[in-house]
Parts: structure tokens; sequence; C-alpha cells
């Protein structure tokens, strides 16, 4: 766990938090960590019990931004947030996102 912890950048009790389910890791951190462990950062959300019905219940904007490899995951994140500001400003019902928990 340590070497995975300094492969990653984050600390070992950090690391040791999120997999006693008491944090919640950015996206950026699971990147990392897939990228360290050779499998896709949607193999990870799948394995913690992210499930594909709930995808589907996010925004097409939502999913494609998501999706967009051209962006860090910062920038995405970033995107996201400036279109849900939108969309409550405009009184639009408030966007369903994926669920990272079962």
């Amino acid at each position: 766990m340590r070497q995975l912890a300094r492969m990653v950048g984050i600390s070992n009790p950090y690391l040791s938090q999120i997999e006693r389910g008491l944090r919640e890791p950015s996206e950026r951190v699971i990147e990392a960590i897939a990228r360290q462990l050779e499998v896709s950062a949607d193999t990870l959300y799948e394995q913690a019990g992210f499930s594909k019905q709930d995808d589907e219940e996010e925004s097409d904007v939502i999913t494609a931004i998501r999706d967009d490899p051209d962006l860090t995951a910062r920038q995405r994140q970033s995107l996201i947030e400036i279109y849900d500001a939108f969309i409550a400003e405009n009184g639009g019902p408030k966007p369903r996102r994926r669920s990272r928990r079962k």
C-alpha cells in the first residue's frame, strides 16, 4: 500500500482512508491509481459498485465532457461545475450524477 501511495502521489493514510471508505477520491486520484494498476478508471468505478445504469441518467453533455480524452480531470470537473451552474441559474432540474458507491 505504501508503494502504491508513493507511485500515485498521495499519502499512505489518505490511501488507507479511501480503501476503508472514509474518503472519496477525486477523479485525478482514481485515474492515477488506475494508471499504476494498469486498468481503466471505469474498471475501478465498476469494482467500487458504480453502475452503468447510473451513468445513463447523466445528461448527454456531462457524458460527453467525462468522455473527452483531450481534457484533464481538472478541466472536466471545471466544465461540469460551470454547466451545473448554468442549469441551476436557468431554473433547470438538478442534474443527475453517477454514484461512485452502491
